[in-house]
């Protein structure tokens, strides 16, 4: 309850929010918000967990009726993992904005990397700041995808290429539409165009428009 009260809290104010602020939001005391933890940077290290983990996208994704046609469960798909990436990116990067989180040094809990002497902080696995695991992204990748190939899976027979290769495929043109444009460039692809683009290729069907 708390978590769900902060993150927009966290996305519009950053780590400039008060505990305060959050216990409103919540419509509990604020000393409810220190039994169940610390201090304010705990609360938002568990900000961040919430919208960088994959759990409740891939519940979004388990909802998603697989008797719907194939292009209508990944169109809903996409738009599932969008809203997923936005948050995570509007909380991260409203964090970063307030100087909490440091682009390549410091991680989660907001530490720039360096120990209270000046020195750099190897944390407890002995890796240089403290970051998540190295394969944590790859972890949270294949997350995503499996809960996708659940998706494509009742049609692995009409499709030319394994529901693992094509689930691939789909988050890649995904993420890459999800960047920012440059400017002047073309719009990203919308949901169908890439559905389209993916299912059916960018080629013309011969006496056909489409």
């Amino acid at each position: 309850m708390v978590v769900a009260a902060a993150l927009p809290l966290v996305a519009e104010y950053g780590a400039a929010v008060t505990t305060s602020q959050i216990a409103r939001a919540a419509g509990i005391g604020e000393a409810t918000i220190f039994r169940a933890f610390k201090d304010k940077d705990e609360v938002l290290d568990a900000c961040v967990a919430e919208a960088v983990g994959t759990d409740h996208v891939l519940r979004e994704l388990a909802t998603i009726s697989l008797d719907e046609p194939l292009d209508v469960r990944l169109t809903e798909a996409a738009e599932a993992l969008r809203a997923h990436m936005e948050r995570m990116g509007t909380v991260v990067g409203a964090l970063h904005a307030s100087g909490r989180l440091r682009p390549g040094r410091g991680g989660p809990d907001g530490r720039d990397g360096r120990d209270g002497r000046g020195g750099r902080d190897e944390g407890r696995d002995g890796r240089d700041g403290a970051g998540p695991p190295p394969d944590a992204r790859a972890q949270s990748f294949l997350a995503l995808r499996d809960g996708v190939v659940e998706l494509i899976e009742p049609d692995r027979d009409a499709c030319r290429l394994s529901p693992e290769k094509v689930a691939t495929a789909f988050l890649g043109l995904l993420f890459t539409r999800l960047h920012t444009p440059a400017p002047g460039a073309e719009a990203p692809l919308s949901p169908e165009e890439l559905i389209a683009v993916l299912l059916h290729g960018s080629l013309k069907h011969p006496g056909s428009d489409r």
